[in-house]
């Protein structure tokens, strides 16, 4: 994936810092982690906008398909799926009336960019502030924690050293 974090690395689904650290750290980090994806994902389809993040995806999938044909049946479904007026999942974007279906013809990797920063820019600074304050995430973060320091953990070490140390 072409995102990386703030200090030019690219980041990996490494679980040393707690997943909900890293998603709070940046929307980047939360898209880049798979459970970071589909909590995220379950957030938005309680708000109704799911399709933004699906959109997102779909554009991040597309970026990476070499095969000519292949392109041409994902650009077409990227746009009845999320730009077209009649779109099943249609994303609020600018400028969505200009890309007709002409340019589906002769799609390229980059050709729905302008659309992707505008979902993300909107998911940024709007869902994933309300995600990172929402029940969902916090929850995940409190089990987290609680998996991190179990309170039994230091009673059974103890327990141990009862048992062995007679």
């Amino acid at each position: 994936m072409y995102i990386h974090g703030s200090d030019g690395s690219s980041s990996s689904s490494q679980q040393n810092p707690k997943s909900t650290a890293k998603w709070a750290a940046s929307l980047e980090n939360l898209l880049e982690d798979p459970e970071g994806v589909k909590r995220f994902r379950e957030f938005l389809k309680k708000e109704f906008s799911e399709e933004n993040v699906l959109f997102w995806l779909a554009c991040e999938d597309f970026k990476k398909t070499q095969d000519k044909k292949q392109m041409q049946e994902k650009a077409k479904e990227i746009y009845m799926t999320f730009l077209s007026s009649k779109a099943s999942s249609q994303v609020n974007v600018e400028g969505q009336s200009r890309l007709n279906e002409k340019i589906l013809e002769e799609p390229h990797p980059l050709m729905f960019q302008k659309l992707q920063d505008q979902i993300f820019n909107l998911m940024k600074y709007d869902s994933y502030s309300r995600f990172l304050k929402s029940d969902l995430f916090l929850k995940h973060k409190r089990t987290e924690e609680e998996e991190e320091d179990p309170p039994d953990a230091q009673t059974a070490a103890k327990r141990a050293s009862r048992i062995y140390n007679t």
